[in-house]
């Protein structure tokens, strides 16, 4: 136990040391944390329970961002994500194993289970990094973003079959048959018992608990929730991340969200932090010395098939340029990989060295990652030029008066903007998805403009103040809150309308300096009508 704690107090302080020094030149921190990792592994000689404890401390890292996620993506958020994750995701996962497997089992006469194996792990890629990544840079609510985020949450859906299959390659007892529904019949008890009695439960639980006027309670209260639906899902064969996962979705239905989301990112990114050092632990250096240019090639090779593999089934249905970043973010292999290695290893599927093999080239291309992301349009404009000629009059000088700005251009935008027309009522419209943009302006809608509604500046620049109105009709729950608290921030003389879809939006923006929330999809174009044209005569402009 000294010799534990020792250990953590100078990973701390290594970490530290190495992290500062990192950022100055701009490297993420993430990295810093796996070279943490990898010097106190050449330091101290941790036993094997020593290793687990910090292992098990660490994946609760995962835990939290995953909660912090499904905060997110309601479940009615996740119906609309249903292309996203299940066919995006399912192809790439189907594509990648094939692939795969075939490489290990033709060229490298690797068994079948065992190649099957391989092929599995080297699909999935690392959601930790690849979100926390997103996260920071506000990138997870990007076109790419989204189709990213649907796809590692399959590949954690997936992880479930793959375990599975394991199960059923090293299984001398239980039939196939038999594992097949027991998994089903879990899966059934932990989707019930998360979502119809999370549902009815969760909220009112919430309600009790802010009754006692305490932070700490209620911290410890989320806490719980996180940490017991994990367990839930583990005792039932999953995952402790999809557990935690479908909470936070859950939860996302309930006008706790927020703040439940700012008082865990602490906890989420310490844990996170010593999830990323337990990864730079497990890094062999003998190994790499000994068969260093077998990983290198390795590496290149896993990382190229696997984009060019999403590249070429994304393509038919995204833009190319979306398909080659979403490709590009996703090249990488996983920390799940690490655990499907770590359970073959145990049941004799692979062999010491091809484990050790494959972990060094899981984390060389997890350590890669965060490069990958932080420079990807620069990745993405060698292959794709980002298509500006359409758009080079944005944020263009508008000398606007007297007009109605809007947010969003999907369908109840649309409908709005129509109306407005057969009204001949001057309007502006702020998308920041540059695939709907493009396309409203090759069909000759000159009154839109690429920008983020979010940033004060914007607001400014199409002169928010000497508006008749705006008015906010995006889906997105997070970038909705994020426009109405720009759209709040300059005062109460602005006429602002906001559309919300259920009443835990109406509810997430109630503290907010918002004139008119209209929570009624079937009527919306009409009351907003009816309001622009009040606007219009009272606002004597």
């Amino acid at each position: 136990m000294e010799q534990l704690l020792l250990g953590i107090i100078i990973t701390i302080a290594i970490s530290t040391v190495v992290n500062v020094f990192l950022k100055k030149i701009d490297i993420p921190t993430v990295i810093g944390y796996i070279f943490t990792g990898l010097i106190i592994s050449q330091i101290f000689h941790f036993g094997e329970e020593s290793r687990e404890m910090l292992s098990d401390l660490a994946e609760f890292g995962i835990v939290f961002l995953m909660f912090t996620i499904g905060l997110e993506f309601s479940i009615s958020h996740m119906k609309a994500m249903k292309k996203e994750v299940f066919v995006y995701g399912g192809l790439q996962v189907i594509l990648s194993s094939i692939l795969f497997t075939s490489i290990a089992y033709s060229f490298f006469g690797v068994e079948l289970k065992n190649a099957i194996v391989i092929g599995m792990a080297l699909s999935l890629s690392s959601t930790a990094i690849v979100l926390k990544v997103l996260n920071e840079s506000g990138d997870i609510h990007t076109g790419y973003g989204r189709v990213t985020l649907g796809i590692l949450l399959f590949q954690d859906l997936a992880v479930i079959p793959m375990l599975l299959m394991i199960s059923i390659f090293t299984s001398e007892n239980a039939s196939i048959s038999e594992l097949l529904i027991n998994t089903v019949v879990s899966a059934i008890i932990v989707f019930v018992i998360l979502f119809i009695v999370g549902k009815f439960f969760i909220e009112r639980f919430f309600d009790w608990v802010i009754g006692s006027d305490s932070e700490e309670i209620f911290l410890i209260a989320v806490i719980l929730v996180v940490i017991g639906a994990s367990v839930l899902a583990e005792h039932f064969g999953f995952s402790f991340s999809l557990g935690a996962f479908i909470a936070g979705m859950t939860i996302a239905e309930t006008k706790y969200r927020y703040r439940i989301e700012a008082d865990l990112v602490p906890f989420r990114d310490i844990l996170l932090g010593i999830f990323f050092v337990t990864i730079g632990m497990q890094i062999d250096v003998g190994i790499i010395v000994d068969f260093g240019l077998i990983i290198l090639g390795l590496l290149v090779v896993i990382m190229l098939l696997k984009a060019l593999v999403l590249f070429i089934s994304l393509r038919f249905f995204i833009q190319n340029r979306s398909a080659i970043k979403s490709a590009m973010a996703l090249m990488q292999v996983g920390e799940f990989a690490l655990a499907i290695f770590a359970l073959a290893r145990s049941n004799e599927l692979i062999s010491v060295q091809t484990n050790q093999i494959m972990i060094i080239t899981v984390v060389a291309s997890m350590i890669l990652t965060p490069f990958i992301l932080k420079n990807i349009k620069f990745f993405a404009d060698l292959f794709f030029i980002e298509p500006t000629k359409l758009r080079e009059r944005a944020l263009v000088s508008t000398g606007y008066k007297n007009h109605v700005i809007i947010c969003g251009y999907g369908a109840v935008g649309k409908l709005l903007v129509e109306r407005l027309k057969e009204k001949n009522i001057l309007y502006v419209i702020l998308e920041h998805d540059v695939k709907l943009v493009d396309k409203a302006i090759s069909k000759g809608e000159e009154s839109i403009f690429l920008a983020n509604a979010a940033q004060k500046s914007i607001l400014e620049h199409f002169d928010i103040k000497n508006s008749m109105s705006i008015i906010t009709t995006i889906n997105n729950p997070h970038q909705l809150r994020l426009v109405a608290e720009n759209i709040s921030s300059f005062g109460e003389g602005i006429n602002s309308i906001v559309t919300v879809k259920n009443r835990s939006q109406e509810e997430s923006i109630s503290d907010l300096n918002i004139t008119h929330v209209i929570n009624r999809r079937e009527t919306i174009t009409e009351l907003l009508a009816t309001q622009i044209c009040a606007f219009k005569v009272l606002s004597n402009k």
